[in-house]
């Protein structure tokens, strides 16, 4: 009687992840497409276990991957639209927010607009609108979002312009240079501030050539972006010396006017804990 019940239980179990499987898929693509490819698509997935996660989670990302390699999920337009997409994670929004911006920015992802961010419940989301021909590739964003130390645990597809993504940011960093005691560092001329991870850094001089009219803006955060100080010199500068306080994880190197003071290399010369 044990060994029925047992084997009960792991069929009910199998059919339930089977279930989840066929659901995820279901909600990725329209009704028509999954009805007219089903037998292909029993076919690319006649493997289940290998499309979940450790955690018993259906792997997300692999489906998507499969189903595009297949040729069953297309993720373009015939004319730009509007697109909609909401992120959620568990976490420090502005930490999350400058993760996600540098990620869609390095995916061809530069105009879209805030539509609503909220934080309850410990659940920060952040809505979007853009205008593209193509909705946000799952794969590519989370291929970047690797190098941030962040996973996209799930993809909801809400309709064909609109998607969410949760996002897991438990082990999450900038994806920065991080400078190393004694060796010397130079920031190339940017249009952009300079990001760096000096977790392991307790003082950086700086050195600016006389060619640059640099007005110093540095801001200290911690590991979760909180900023902790912010440094404005109004005078020009050729040699500073910054000391990092003991919670520091990131500085940003700026201009108090504009980066275009900046036409030479800013040498760094940092010193360790």
């Amino acid at each position: 009687m044990v060994k029925i019940f047992l084997l009960f239980t792991l069929l009910v179990s199998f059919s339930c992840a089977e279930d989840l499987l066929i659901k995820k898929i279901q909600n990725l693509i329209n009704p028509a497409t999954f009805t007219k490819d089903r037998a292909y698509i029993d076919t690319i997935f006649s493997q289940k276990k290998d499309f979940y996660s450790d955690d018993g989670r259906v792997d997300t990302i692999k489906v998507i991957k499969t189903l595009k390699d297949n040729g069953i999920l297309n993720l373009f337009f015939k004319k730009p639209r509007d697109i909609n997409i909401s992120f959620k994670t568990q976490g420090a929004p502005l930490f999350f927010i400058k993760i996600m911006g540098d990620s869609l920015q390095n995916i061809g992802y530069y105009k879209y607009v805030t539509k609503e961010s909220k934080f309850n419940d410990s659940e920060f989301v952040w809505k979007i609108n853009l205008t593209s021909e193509y909705a946000a590739d799952p794969i590519i964003l989370s291929q970047e979002l690797k190098k941030n130390n962040c996973k996209i645990v799930d993809v909801i597809r809400e309709s064909e312009t609109d998607w969410t993504y949760v996002v897991d940011i438990k082990n999450a960093k900038l994806d920065v240079s991080e400078l190393e005691d004694g060796v010397e560092f130079k920031l190339k001329r940017s249009l952009y501030a300079y990001w760096l991870d000096v977790s392991n850094i307790d003082k950086i001089e700086v050195s600016s050539s006389a060619r640059n009219d640099w007005y110093p803006y540095i801001a200290y955060y911690d590991k979760s972006l909180k900023l902790l100080k912010v440094m404005k010199i109004d005078a020009k500068k050729t040699n500073i010396t910054l000391e990092m306080k003991e919670d520091t994880r990131y500085i940003k190197i700026s201009d108090i006017y504009t980066l275009k003071n900046i036409k030479d290399d800013l040498v760094l010369k940092p010193t360790a804990k």
